[in-house]
């Protein structure tokens, strides 16, 4: 069995919000074992949304859309449905009821314009929404299965997972599953990794194994498909075993784990806290490390330059080694606040559109460095150089 999934919104095509709902029904349909093959995101209008959905009608047993059911003359998805399985829309007394008692549960009275969410395509089955206005609907047309849930996350995943699962489940008679296994690398690029696991990348394969590149970091999502949970995790350990023994300690965990949550665990468990100076880097390691380090992180300096770590009276080598540079204030941190770990991050752009990261950590006095040459722009600089910073200080804790 096949879906797909039609996000409805002049806002997303604007890029005024993030559609995150189809996130949310991919996770959920892979858990049952309900094939995502496509995925659509459509503005308010009526006919570009009829005509979507009878393009996926004509190829997906299961097509799923999100938003354009509220009280709006904008909200037009359930107009589209009508219109693409050539069915007339009918007034529900029943929902009308439910959305009035809505709004008296809160003090406040139904608008003529709420009216317009009571009607329903004929023979749809209606799905009572009790976080909000807006009901949703089922058309089960021929052989294919129409599902229309309301744009507000909280609402969509809701009635998703209380009421559309389950009649997934029994209209199908859905039994596989599909569970993933996400491997959270740092240190290689995603073609280093591409190559080493080129025989796991396979057409066909099951479990299927692929890469996504962040800044810095790439995941490799390990996919299985079975009849139950049991027998994916059979599928995917042997798999997640291989590729762990070729790829190392550039595996820093696994699913929804963080690099900087790993370095809080490991400092955590050192029973240490860490300070740390930030040359040119606008702060991006604090940013991400004092959420998950609170009680861990002792102290954090942001600088702009070199210039200024001098000012604020940081003893600086002479020279121009940045490696240097950079164990020396890692080295001044830990000093500074009194602790046993000190980390510095050190950018320094030459001008021709390239930039050396130095990140170094202090241990006890004793200062590990480390440099990279980058290019791209500033922004993404930054960002690499947080995630290199938390890698070497992730490798120099026990653990």
């Amino acid at each position: 069995m096949n879906a797909e999934i039609i996000a409805v919104g002049s806002e997303l095509l604007l890029g005024q919000i993030v559609d995150t709902n189809s996130t949310v029904i991919a996770r959920h349909f892979a858990a049952i074992g309900l094939d995502l093959f496509y995925k659509t995101t459509v503005g308010d209008n009526l006919q570009r949304l009829s005509g979507v959905l009878r393009q996926a009608l004509a190829r997906s047993e299961v097509v799923v859309t999100t938003g354009g059911i509220g009280p709006t003359a904008d909200d037009v998805t359930r107009e589209a449905v009508a219109e693409a399985t050539g069915r007339e829309l009918v007034f529900s007394e029943e929902l009308w009821r439910q959305i009035e008692a809505f709004f008296a549960a809160r003090g406040m009275t139904a608008s003529a314009s709420n009216r317009r969410q009571a009607y329903l395509p004929r023979g749809a089955l209606a799905v009572e929404n009790p976080l909000g206005t807006a009901p949703a609907f089922i058309v089960e047309h021929g052989d294919r299965t129409i599902v229309t849930l309301p744009g507000v996350p909280r609402e969509m995943e809701h009635l998703l997972v209380t009421r559309v699962i389950p009649h997934l489940r029994r209209r199908l008679g859905l039994r596989g599953e599909i569970r993933l296994r996400v491997l959270k690398t740092v240190g290689l690029g995603e073609s280093r990794i591409g190559e080493r696991l080129a025989d796991f990348m396979e057409k066909g394969a099951n479990p299927t194994v692929g890469t996504l590149a962040h800044p810095g970091q790439v995941d490799i999502r390990i996919a299985a498909k079975a009849e139950d949970g049991r027998a994916c995790e059979a599928l995917i350990a042997p798999v997640e075993a291989e590729i762990r023994r070729r790829l190392g300690d550039h595996v820093f965990g696994v699913d929804e784990a963080t690099l900087e949550g790993v370095v809080s665990e490991r400092l955590r468990a050192a029973a240490a806290r860490v300070a740390v100076v930030e040359v040119g880097t606008a702060g991006v390691v604090a940013a991400r490390l004092a959420p998950a380090a609170a009680e861990s992180l002792a102290a954090s300096l942001v600088l702009p330059d070199v210039d200024a770590a001098r000012r604020v009276g940081l003893g600086l080598p002479d020279g121009d080694d940045p490696e240097r540079r950079a164990g020396r204030l890692a080295q001044e941190a830990a000093q500074w606040a009194g602790v046993a770990v000190g980390a510095a991050a050190l950018i320094e752009a030459p001008g021709d559109g390239s930039a050396t990261v130095a990140a170094a950590v202090s241990l006890n006095g004793e200062s590990r460095t480390k440099t990279w040459r980058l290019g791209g722009d500033p922004a993404s600089t930054r960002l690499r150089a947080a995630v290199l910073l938390l890698d070497h200080l992730r490798r120099a804790l026990p653990g």
